[in-house]
């Protein structure tokens, strides 16, 4: 004889009552201990690939770089659709692959055909940026920073060298954008009356202080009868050191680098501005990682920004201009209500034409039982109370009201033959399944 759970649940009620005591406890704590966010967590597999060269048109790009690009990557498999957009001074490949291809390994493979052909891309590009396409991550938040007493390129500093380092210590947090400021740089402002007398070109001390400013490998070397790493250093500790770099001329003396022109720390040409309640401001946006929660992102950003607010000058004010965790509590709040709603209005409905308070007893407690035990399935699989996941909650309650009446039904209609209560539930059980 076949095993089956409806009558063996009836002939053994007190291991069935525990059981649902059990994962009706564990549900309530999963419930509390799951992430929560506004979609769920989808990854799909799309890569893509950017690179600049200031200056360049789009025919240069597509021809130089573009095109390369695209063959390198033309060979890899499992390959759905590559594309690409040039624009003036920017190329993007988007390279989409078929879904159910690890994103990962999608990523580190055209990183490997682009390194290998770095060496015939133009050598004034920037390093081309490889990154796989996240629809999950994402600005979450953004602040703006002001003070009544400091400059734009101060509250710049400030935001790339302190605030930013703090913020990214939260975990979920990947990346922190800056919006407005300056970059900080250090500009070598030639003077072609001086270059034209010692007969040197920009290009030339251009190539020379790119080959300078660099720190590089040198292999190994045996001391004393132990092996050590050797290392090339060539960059410049200070700016001081910068300028007495020595430029070699095409006759063969040198000179040093602040005879040329002018050596300054300073900063970039300003691209952006920002603006709060028309004052200059320096705003940043936190971005969260791809499979993170965005309210536990948001909550824990404001931790770090209100110990920030402890540590930070009396003048630096933050101010928090946009959160999405405010939209994301309030619609998850709202479903939760509306899943409750329908509960109780369910079984109010069922007390209402079926006029049997066991009936309605039975339903109330089902339905309640049955939702809470599903958090700990969805804990343990890696779900989050999204969208999704609590619109399948409440369609959900639909079958589990329809299986307990027709249950129901089926067992009164035994009652109704002439049948004992335990020996009705046991057939009625049998018939539904």
């Amino acid at each position: 004889m076949s095993f089956h759970i409806s009558t063996w649940s009836i002939k053994k009620p007190v291991p069935t009552i525990l059981m649902f005591l059990i994962l009706a406890i564990v549900g309530l704590i999963s419930f509390t201990q799951m992430g929560i966010n506004d979609e769920p967590n989808v990854d799909v597999p799309v890569v893509i690939v950017r690179v600049s060269q200031q200056g360049a048109g789009p025919a240069e790009l597509e021809s130089q770089v573009t095109k390369k690009i695209e063959d390198a990557v033309a060979g890899l498999g499992n390959i759905e659709q590559l594309t690409s957009t040039v624009f003036e001074g920017l190329s993007v490949t988007n390279i989409e692959f078929v879904i159910g291809t690890d994103t990962d390994r999608a990523t580190n493979d055209v990183r490997n055909e682009i390194g290998q052909i770095r060496q015939d891309l133009p050598e004034d590009i920037e390093e081309p940026i490889i990154k796989r396409l996240e629809f999950i991550g994402g600005s979450v938040m953004t602040y703006a920073v002001s003070s009544e007493k400091r400059s734009v390129e101060e509250l710049s500093d400030l935001v790339d060298r302190k605030i930013s380092r703090e913020l990214l210590t939260v975990k979920g947090v990947s990346q922190i954008d800056r919006l407005g400021g300056v970059d900080r740089e250090i500009r070598v402002d030639l003077d072609s009356s001086r270059m034209q007398a010692y007969g040197i070109t920009a290009t030339q001390v251009n190539d020379q202080i790119r080959q300078f400013n660099i720190n590089l490998p040198s292999g190994r070397i045996e001391i004393g009868g132990s092996e050590q790493n050797v290392r090339t250093l060539g960059s410049a500790k200070t700016v001081e050191e910068f300028k007495k770099y020595r430029i070699v001329l095409p006759n063969g003396d040198t000179v040093q680098l602040h005879n040329l022109g002018e050596v300054t720390d300073s900063f970039a040409d300003k691209r952006q501005s920002a603006y709060l309640n028309g004052e200059p401001v320096v705003a940043f946006s936190v971005l969260r990682s791809s499979g993170s929660n965005l309210v536990s992102v948001e909550e824990g950003v404001r931790k770090v920004v209100a110990s920030l607010d402890q540590t930070l000058p009396e003048d630096i004010k933050l101010s928090l201009i946009f959160t999405r965790a405010d939209e994301v509590r309030d619609s998850f709040r709202a479903t939760i209500e509306s899943l409750i709603l329908g509960c109780l209005l369910t079984v109010i409905t069922v007390g209402i034409f079926l006029r049997d308070w066991r009936v309605t007893l039975i339903t109330a407690v089902a339905l309640p039982l049955s939702i809470i035990s599903t958090f700990m399935v969805m804990k343990t699989l890696g779900y989050t109370l999204n969208n999704m996941t609590l619109l399948a909650l409440a369609l959900a309650v639909g079958n589990l009201v329809d299986d307990a009446i027709c249950m129901i039904e089926n067992i009164d209609q035994h009652l109704q033959m002439g049948k004992t209560p335990f020996q009705a539930a046991m057939d009625g059980a049998r018939e539904i399944g």
